[in-house]
């Protein structure tokens, strides 16, 4: 018989400024106020705490990231313990000098530090540079148990592999979240623009099908430009995805906010017997996709 449990998923939408201090006390009081919703289980945006610095090249934005456990992952710790929630806090993580990860610390309700995870996907694009400021994760797909159901964590542009997906799901993961920073480039709006949201969000609820979980995308919103003058409009729209791929909730398109989700987990057994994907997988046949590109068959 199906599980009838239920859990509240949190995320959480905002603006950023320069000041990572203020930016870390105004996520705060929104973790208060989603804690006093009912969130039991609550995602940050990617790199939450700062702005994305990522537009350009600089050396100077080394000095925003910091270890974990530290003093951001230290604060929210205790801001987890105190409201008996799951917190998941994404930042520019030091791991050692000149080593350095677009990370996640996964906080579990009573303030211990549950996991980290490293993002595995590094994009290099047009104002999304971010090959210059970070080693690829070496962490691999994992699932975490917490107080309030087995969760997994990827980021940003991991978001568009299916493999990081499915192995996420298959370490065990309810819910996958995607802590997010995207938008668009200017001339990017329009005709254009609406197919690039499309594609963000539909990828991410084909997880949810493919996999028979929910999934949590929290992104920021509004513009944020780079001393050297390069702007992105972060498009927010998080949004929370059950395990059939139908939105429960979507946030603003151009304010902060906030999301509450009841997500009940019993569901994910029965789309799974409906559609038994995981059933059906040919497991003996996926040589190939540790391949860069072709198959054993095909000539080179």
């Amino acid at each position: 018989m199906p599980s009838t449990r239920t859990v509240q998923i949190g995320l959480i939408q905002t603006h950023n400024s320069e000041a990572p201090a203020e930016n870390v006390s105004r996520t705060l009081a929104k973790i208060d106020d989603a804690a006093a919703k009912g969130a039991q289980i609550v995602c940050l945006q990617e790199i939450f705490n700062t702005l994305y610095f990522c537009q350009h090249e600089d050396e100077r934005y080394f000095d925003l990231a910091e270890p974990i456990p530290g003093p951001v992952t230290e604060v929210m710790a205790a801001k987890a313990k105190e409201h008996g929630i799951v917190l998941i806090v994404p930042i520019f993580e030091r791991r050692a000098p000149g080593l350095f990860h677009n990370s996640a610390a996964i906080i579990d309700a009573d303030g211990s530090i549950a996991g980290i995870y490293r993002k595995m996907h590094i994009p290099d694009d047009p104002q999304f540079m971010e090959k210059y400021y970070f080693t690829p994760g070496d962490l691999g797909f994992r699932a975490w148990d917490t107080r309030f159901g087995r969760i997994g964590v990827c980021i940003c542009w991991d978001q568009w592999y299916p493999e990081a997906a499915r192995l996420t799901a298959l370490a065990g993961a309810e819910i996958l979240f995607y802590p997010t920073a995207i938008g668009w480039i200017p001339g990017d709006e329009g005709p254009v623009g609406d197919a690039q949201h499309s594609a963000w969000e539909t990828m991410q609820r084909s997880h949810a099908i493919a996999n028979g979980c929910f999934v949590a995308a929290p992104n920021r919103v509004g513009l944020e430009e780079s001393p050297g003058g390069e702007q992105i409009r972060f498009w927010g729209r998080s949004f929370v995805a059950g395990p059939s791929g139908e939105v429960l909730a979507r946030a603003s398109g151009d304010d902060e906010d906030i999301l509450v989700v009841e997500a009940n987990l019993g569901a994910i057994e029965q789309q799974r017997i409906s559609w038994p994907f995981f059933r059906d997988r040919r497991i003996d046949a996926y040589q190939g996709l540790l391949r860069r590109f072709g198959s054993e068959h095909a000539d080179l």
